[in-house]
């Protein structure tokens, strides 16, 4: 058997989350039917991250082992070729160490949130980010931002069906950024509770249309109760960036353009 790992792009929008799921199509399902048509053999593919319905991807990391003798470029091509129309592609591919996991090998984990500030439709960015037309202040949303970043109990900031142990994460990094009429926001951490990110951009959003003062952000968190909670942001401005392993060399090989990440 040889294990392959796969650097994974797609939309979110037809699908009812990365992980399979009897509710509807998602892309694991996808990804494991491709391969099966390709080496006629029965996968299983584990992934990075476990993002919901709606939720994208520039970078996900999965991996599934197969029997058949084929490189990766060959198994790519014809992933790729499958996996057509669905708005799936492999990115990359090479071959790892039998005991290599993609999630649980996975060190850090990072998000994008696309806001786009304007009162214009969005033409081309219809569902692929959130579009608020109120003005947004970045600035203030940056400042209020950094009383999340290190280790909490974010409950406040977790779905009710979270299935994590513990509600204590560290968040890395938290950098909220104007470019244009598009805010982003930019998380780094080991790992994130459910809904964590959506969660607490939404509060950020308030925070920026003037109707949370900064100091709230850091209230809410404290309330460690999910009733602070003031708005969750929609699932189709987010984005799963990358995932990071010890093995740098391996991750660079499965990479794509480094202009793609935040």
């Amino acid at each position: 058997m040889t294990r392959f790992a796969l650097t994974l792009e797609y939309d979110g929008a037809p699908f009812v989350g990365l992980q399979r799921q009897a509710a509807g199509p998602s892309v694991q399902q996808a990804v494991e039917e491709a391969a099966a048509r390709v080496t006629g053999e029965r996968v299983t593919l584990h992934s990075a991250g476990r993002t919901d319905a709606g939720v994208h991807a520039l970078a996900m990391r999965s991996h599934f082992d197969i029997a058949k003798p084929i490189s990766p470029f060959r198994l790519m091509e014809a992933l790729n070729a499958q996996l057509r129309p669905a708005p799936i592609a492999v990115l990359a591919c090479v071959e790892v160490e039998e005991d290599w996991h993609a999630r649980f090998a996975c060190t850090g984990r990072s998000y994008l949130y696309r806001i786009a500030n304007r009162r214009a439709p969005l033409a081309l960015e219809a569902g692929r980010a959130w579009q608020v037309p109120q003005p947004l202040d970045a600035e203030a949303m940056h400042r209020a931002a950094q009383a999340l970043v290190g280790q909490h109990d974010f409950t406040t900031f977790r779905s009710a069906h979270c299935q994590s142990a513990s509600p204590v994460k560290t968040l890395d990094r938290m950098e909220i950024k104007r470019l244009g009429d598009e805010v982003q926001i930019n998380c780094e951490a080991r790992s994130f509770l459910h809904h964590q990110v959506r969660s607490m951009v939404g509060c950020l959003a308030l925070v920026g249309m003037g109707r949370w003062p900064e100091g709230q952000i850091a209230e809410a968190l404290a309330a460690r109760d999910r009733s602070a909670l003031g708005l969750n942001a929609p699932p189709h401005g987010l984005y799963f960036v990358s995932a990071s392993y010890p093995d740098v060399q391996t991750v660079r090989a499965a990479l794509p353009n480094p202009s793609l990440r935040a």
